[in-house]
């Protein structure tokens, strides 16, 4: 059986927020430790029936960049959900719901073009 471990490092502030957030893998073919400015990392408990989540981002992660990275979490979840249930209207859905969303953080942006970190 093939394996590949993933670590993730988080240095933390005195007030316990993140102030870097670094990852490698093992399978990964990047040859240097990762830089990111968020993460969100969720997990299934068959079990239980529920998701666990980690929902990290660093100081210097900007609102703007927070909502990129929604977004594009939101359409990659679209991707996989349509991958794993072959549900192509649901997938258009989540998509659909993707694009308003960022099409309404963009809208907000321009009425209050103060931009800010998200922590």
């Amino acid at each position: 059986m093939n394996r590949s471990r993933i670590t993730v490092d988080v240095s933390l502030d005195e007030g316990k927020v993140p102030e870097s957030i670094h990852w490698d893998a093992s399978a990964s073919s990047a040859e240097d430790v990762q830089r990111a400015k968020a993460m969100t990392l969720s997990f299934w408990d068959g079990q239980e029936k529920a998701a666990m989540r980690i929902d990290l981002w660093t100081k210097d992660m900007m609102v703007d960049e927070m909502a990129d990275f929604y977004y594009q979490n939101l359409m990659g979840l679209a991707d996989t959900f349509g991958r794993a249930t072959h549900q192509q209207e649901l997938v258009e859905d989540m998509r659909r719901f993707a694009r308003a969303f960022y099409a309404k953080f963009k809208a907000s942006q321009q009425r209050q073009p103060e931009e800010g970190s998200a922590g």
